[in-house]
């Protein structure tokens, strides 16, 4: 893997994402999952992925929070800049998440769908003092397990959906949604009615779901 930038400037984009996400949590208010949603919206997101150093090195992070809110459309905050000697879980969160996109080279939207970003403070109370190659290689896993997850079991675990209300509400049987998250029917093989069915109850396009 090919890094975007050079390793000398890593610190400098961890503490950066860090006290982003502590400043518009802890001090602006928003919460993680609405803020990360920003970030990637707003093309900052991606300005880190190729290593802008106006960005990962020339701003701290209120200012780039700032400019996430802007760039959405919304009205630049006037509060005072406010970095913490004590980091926050916020701060660990962006800490973390800079270096394991820089170390992969994955876009951030990416990782945000096989880890959702408030998952992470999950992880905090046991990793935020462990090397942070243990935090790489339990997000590696999640990767995999993920990756080797059905479309449609992900899509559906995305809407909140059990098997039986799948079932239910797409008028498709339950053995059925089994059998093509198990692997062991092709859903690229079925009737189009139903794919057509699983789709509308997912709210997704038909082409989501084939494999």
């Amino acid at each position: 893997m090919i890094c975007a930038y050079n390793e000398l400037y890593l610190p400098l984009a961890r503490r950066v994402l860090g006290d982003m996400y502590d400043y518009a949590v802890n001090t602006l208010h928003y919460t993680i999952e609405e803020f990360h949603k920003m970030f990637i919206a707003s093309g900052m997101a991606h300005q880190f992925e190729i290593g802008n150093p106006t960005y990962i090195a020339g701003k701290n992070g209120c200012e780039v929070a700032k400019e996430v809110i802007t760039d959405c459309g919304l009205d630049r905050p006037d509060t005072e800049d406010i970095m913490f000697v004590d980091k926050s879980a916020e701060y660990w969160i962006g800490w973390a998440l800079a270096f394991y996109q820089w170390k992969t080279g994955q876009k951030y939207s990416d990782i945000n769908k096989c880890v959702p970003i408030e998952e992470m403070y999950n992880m905090y109370t046991t990793f935020h003092e462990a090397d942070i190659s243990v935090f790489v290689e339990v997000m590696d896993a999640r990767t995999r397990e993920y990756m080797d997850n059905s479309r449609l079991k992900r899509l559906r675990r995305y809407v909140n959906l059990s098997q039986s209300q799948l079932a239910e509400r797409a008028g498709v049987p339950l053995r059925q949604i089994q059998l093509f998250e198990q692997g062991y029917r092709d859903i690229n093989k079925t009737q189009a009615e139903t794919i057509s069915s699983l789709a509308m109850a997912l709210h997704c396009n038909i082409e989501d779901l084939l494999q």
